[in-house]
């Protein structure tokens, strides 16, 4: 019993020395987060209907004028935060008109805590829900310099100015490469909204919530300015070419593209020896799809040889399928060998739905990392345990040898009790 559990004990061990190593892998390259301030903007929805009193026997608008008022007051001082409204001063029932009824209430900038709060007290629910018309504004607003970029759009309804589709407006936005996110709030929505919010939220990789309560749209508001003021990676926006020769060469980090259905997308990656290349690729299917599909990334050589691949397969379980590869290159006693290009295929088979757009493409997100190669060809084949083979030995052995001296303890002082 104490052998296995001294056993256990090893391979504890073994799996926290292994999960540490994959956590910290050595040699990897570090991206650099934001410097540049993070930008937020608040699009409120103060069309008719938010005089509604089904938010804890208030109104809606009650409840998001006290939201804003406990927002602002929390906003971190590093992050510059904007209003816009949208049905706030149309009151007619001319749709042309109440379709352009969106305005910025307060600029994006270093925050005044009082002129926010009296923007938003004056406020009254009036007119139209142009969800469309305000995020292309909203997206404008946050357009300037770089940094995280978060639209957090609040409504208690469906956009009413269609044919201009909120969600093919997000779709439009996130095919920019702008690395901007839109979180959707609803407030008491019927399932229409919810479906609507929920296709805006994903097409740019936010977030959606329902909400019923005064204290959930407060605490929900300030997670999402809070979130903008954390430390991010931004995406760099490139786009893949139909040929390896005129792919664009890739350094380590992470890119985003848009690539039609079926459709293929190159890019080269140039790889010193004794350094090894790891790619992993990741596509979402922002609109309805065919229940099969897959992602296909491979490493070739510039003639068109295959070098590795990966692959995945997806059955609508999930809005994001996934595959990765590594290509180490052997090291070279030629101090002056140049690098290799490695040219990467990235395919895909998604099959539109019925009636649905095909453009833009279906978001793409690849990471391409150049690290230090392993230490030789043994490393490679080992399971992914590298040098952790020396330790699982070492614990093997060691809980041998303990339970050879347990047993020869335990059978002496048997005979010793056997003996008195």
């Amino acid at each position: 019993m104490i052998t296995r559990q001294r056993l256990a004990a090893g391979v504890c061990a073994l799996l926290a020395a292994l999960a540490a190593g994959i956590a910290f892998p050595g040699g990897a390259v570090a991206d650099e987060t934001q410097t540049a301030a993070p930008k937020v903007e608040l699009v409120l929805d103060v069309s008719g209907s938010m005089r509604t009193r089904d938010i804890d026997g208030g109104s809606r608008m009650a409840a998001a004028k006290q939201a804003f008022d406990e927002v602002l007051d929390a906003t971190p001082q590093e992050v510059q935060l904007g209003i816009r409204t949208l049905g706030a001063n149309y009151p007619g029932n001319d749709r042309k008109e109440g379709c352009k009824d969106t305005a910025q209430l307060y600029p994006v900038g270093t925050l005044n805590r009082t002129d926010a709060k009296t923007a938003v007290a004056t406020l009254q629910p009036t007119g139209w829900t142009p969800i469309g018309p305000a995020l292309l504004k909203a997206a404008d607003d946050l357009n300037s310099g770089g940094g995280t970029r978060r639209i957090v759009l609040i409504t208690d309804g469906e956009d009413t100015c269609q044919p201009l589709d909120p969600c093919e407006v997000a779709r439009e936005i996130a095919a920019k490469g702008v690395g901007l996110t839109i979180d959707t709030l609803g407030l008491v929505p019927d399932a229409k909204t919810r479906d609507q919010l929920s296709c805006i939220a994903d097409a740019t990789g936010g977030t959606y919530t329902d909400v019923r309560h005064k204290e959930q749209l407060s605490s929900r508001v300030g997670q999402l300015v809070d979130r903008a003021a954390d430390p991010v990676v931004t995406p760099v926006a490139t786009e893949g070419a139909a040929q390896c020769e005129k792919a664009p060469t890739l350094k380590s980090g992470l890119y985003t593209d848009r690539e039609e259905f079926g459709q293929q997308r190159w890019y080269k990656v140039d790889v010193d020896p004794g350094k090894e290349l790891r790619a992993s690729v990741s596509v979402a299917d922002d609109r309805a799809v065919g229940p099969d599909y897959g992602v296909l990334l491979r490493a070739m050589t510039v003639h068109g040889r295959e070098i590795v691949r990966g692959e995945a397969a997806g059955t609508g379980r999930t809005d994001v399928i996934s595959t990765g590869l590594r290509y180490p290159k052997a090291a070279s006693d030629d101090d002056n060998a140049p690098a290799e290009t490695v040219c990467l295929q990235v395919t895909n088979s998604f099959a539109a739905g019925s009636g649905v757009k095909t453009t833009p493409g279906l978001p793409l997100e690849l990471t391409v990392d150049v690290v230090d190669g392993p230490s030789g060809h043994h490393d490679v084949a080992s399971f992914g345990l590298g040098r952790g083979w020396w330790l699982l030995g070492a614990l093997v052995l060691t809980g041998f040898l303990a339970g050879l001296l347990w047993g020869w303890l335990s059978r002496w002082r048997v005979a010793i009790w056997r003996t008195n």
